[in-house]
């Protein structure tokens, strides 16, 4: 697998370490880039080099939430068809409605599952939309 390029934009710390050691554990190439909030979101991830592949959004972020970062990116020219995943706790079933009609591409639970987050990071690589939630 060519290196991939993952954007990941999580307040909590603990979450954001967890993130890390977890693409750490893959068995194929990535690149995380982390942001700690949402500040000046589009301004930040104009000047990523290289350009994310996927971006992983948690919901609940500030200033701009998940899915104002989705309609950023959804509105820009650069980024409108790449991969969006939502990371939340909120998964009920309508909820996860919520999400797919807003835009993403998927759903990752919190918290993550190291023994299932290698094979979702290849499906989502592969173009796949994740929607069944694993707790």
């Amino acid at each position: 697998m060519v290196n991939k390029n993952i954007l990941y934009v999580e307040d909590d710390a603990g979450s954001r370490k967890v993130m890390q050691g977890l693409v750490q554990s893959l068995d194929f190439p990535v690149q995380l880039t982390v942001f700690d909030d949402s500040a000046d979101f589009i301004a930040r991830v104009e000047r990523l080099s290289p350009e994310p592949d996927v971006f992983l959004l948690d919901i609940h972020v500030s200033p701009l939430d998940g899915f104002a970062m989705l309609a950023c990116l959804r509105q820009h020219y650069r980024f409108h068809d790449k991969f969006i995943i939502a990371l939340t706790a909120s998964v009920m079933n309508d909820e996860v409605q919520q999400l797919k009609a807003s835009g993403f591409d998927g759903v990752l639970a919190k918290p993550l599952r190291f023994q299932d987050f290698p094979d979702r990071m290849r499906r989502i690589f592969a173009g796949e939309r994740i929607w069944k939630v694993i707790f």
